[in-house]
């Protein structure tokens, strides 16, 4: 269903009858798409750093922490997973990252705009957030590069924990911190595109809007039970939320 903005707008009202109080968003594949610069970037870093070329072959990346990748990075090309070298990597990263993104072919995914934009205008607008595996300055310099970091005041980022689950806990106590009281996991909508999104939301125990703006279908995203599965933000009837 391709919902115009009038009737987007509506029919997030019930956002506010359904209790739904914070709307944390992953990054990749859900509000922007990158045209393989995170992915670029990591190889780039990882030759950079230590000398080593094509290491990233083996990597599936959707879903992933920035920290439980280069762990598996050093595992499979036996560098020493110390603190040095995961900054050293880093470092590494962000330069590269700064220089792919300028040069990218990416763009906002579908529907993000006006999801967004139908949220603010809510009489009762759900705090927004975000909830991803990048590292915060690797989501900063991602969203910036189309004027949407400062649409996201607070999150839960990579570098805040290795494990996905940890992070989502993360963002639902900045979340309550910033309204004032405990919020419960049923208050709380994750939106994401693959099937590690829909288990961080659960081990929380938020609702799950999962689109297919990623690598998977609509198809492969429903065999992990989210609340909700569209192709995209623009193809939701949100009287449903």
């Amino acid at each position: 269903m391709n919902l115009e903005p009038e009737t987007l707008s509506w029919e997030l009202e019930t956002l506010n009858a359904s209790g739904i109080r914070l709307v944390l968003f992953d990054v990749d594949g859900t509000l922007i798409r990158t045209g393989g610069a995170g992915v670029q970037a990591f190889a780039r870093a990882l030759e950079a750093a230590f000398g080593v070329p094509n290491g990233t072959a083996r990597l599936k990346f959707g879903g992933r922490t920035d920290v439980s990748l280069v762990r598996e990075l050093f595992s499979h090309h036996q560098i020493e997973a110390s603190a040095k070298n995961f900054q050293r990597f880093f470092e590494a990263y962000i330069f590269w990252l700064q220089k792919l993104m300028r040069e990218c072919a990416g763009g906002v995914c579908a529907g993000v705009p006006e999801f967004y934009r139908a949220m603010e205008g809510l009489a009762q607008p759900p705090l927004i957030g975000l909830l991803t595996g990048n590292i915060r300055m690797g989501a900063q310099i991602k969203l910036q590069r189309y004027q949407w970091w400062e649409k996201f005041p607070f999150g839960g980022f990579g570098d805040d924990h290795e494990d996905r689950a940890q992070i989502a806990a993360i963002a639902l106590q900045r979340g309550s911190q910033r309204l004032g009281r405990a919020l419960r996991g049923g208050e709380v909508l994750v939106i994401g595109d693959t099937p590690l999104d829909i288990g961080c939301a659960r081990a929380i125990g938020a609702k799950v809007l999962a689109v297919a703006t990623g690598s998977f279908s609509v198809e492969k995203l429903r065999e992990h039970q989210p609340d909700w599965a569209v192709e995209d933000l623009s193809k939701i009837a949100l009287d449903q939320l």
